[in-house]
């Protein structure tokens, strides 16, 4: 059973975000990076079944050279080995441009049975870079996975609907999964971990040598913290009159009943 895991490298939750001069993106220098939190959980899935089913886990993502940071530390986790497409583009990619680096990468694989990736991004989080890479594939893929059973030809899964409901679906091998967030507990890396992550290959691609030409068709032209906007409103009138409107704008307009 031969797995990758698509991984994205993203700017730590405890990060100050200063938009920079400008005025398109925050000023990468004072952030710290970490491994996409709904990627943890498709790299845990991901090593659960090499655990049942034998076989390989590679981690695979495409950004700056500081990504091979989080690529180590899916090795300390257990992963076998790395894949990392190079490039400082990356880091503001849209979803079709991510997509099209990893499918890149992965057509030159021998063989791929499974292809997990966690449902969204933190920063961006547009939830398309997994089905997009799916289509560029060619791969049958499922979304919102959170179960997954893997038979010798094919995988069962469960995907999570709206309002409380349910999805049981069958695909064949090879396919993609975008794993839901909470699906399983993920593992702290160990020390020995950190230790043999240090001697596991790690792969490194160039868009040149993999023969892509990136062009996002994705444009920031502005980036800018909300505007803190203050209205104070009185209501008058009789009691009764007063307490319904109160609750018609409680409701309605700041939206907390």
């Amino acid at each position: 059973m031969k797995t990758f895991v698509c991984l994205k490298q993203v700017a730590a939750r405890d990060s100050t975000l200063r938009v920079d001069d400008s005025g398109r993106w925050v000023r990468e220098s004072d952030l710290g990076y970490e491994m996409n939190d709904p990627d943890s959980f498709a790299l845990e899935e991901a090593l659960r079944i090499r655990e049942t089913h034998g076989g390989e886990v590679a981690a695979v993502s495409a950004g700056p050279a500081r990504t091979a940071s989080t690529i180590r530390e899916a090795l300390a986790k257990g992963a076998d080995r790395g894949v990392l497409i190079e490039d400082d583009h990356f880091s503001r990619a849209d979803a079709y441009t991510t997509a099209q680096a990893l499918a890149a990468a992965l057509k030159r694989e021998e063989r791929c049975d499974l292809v997990l990736t966690g449902l969204q991004s933190d920063d961006m989080g547009f939830g398309q870079t997994g089905v997009v890479l799916a289509e560029l594939l060619g791969l049958p893929h499922a979304t919102i996975i959170v179960e997954v059973s893997v038979e010798q030809d094919h995988v069962r899964v469960k995907r999570e609907l709206e309002a409380g409901w349910f999805q049981d679906v069958e695909l064949p091998l090879p396919s993609l999964l975008t794993i839901q967030s909470g699906i399983n507990k993920p593992r702290y890396a160990t020390l020995m971990g950190i230790k043999k992550a240090k001697t596991k290959p790690l792969q490194r691609y160039t868009t040149g040598e993999l023969g892509i030409e990136l062009s996002s068709s994705q444009l920031i032209r502005r980036l800018y913290p909300p505007q803190k906007q203050k209205e104070t409103k009185f209501l008058e009138g009789a009691a009764d009159d007063v307490a319904a409107r109160l609750v018609e704008k409680l409701r309605f307009e700041a939206r907390v009943l």
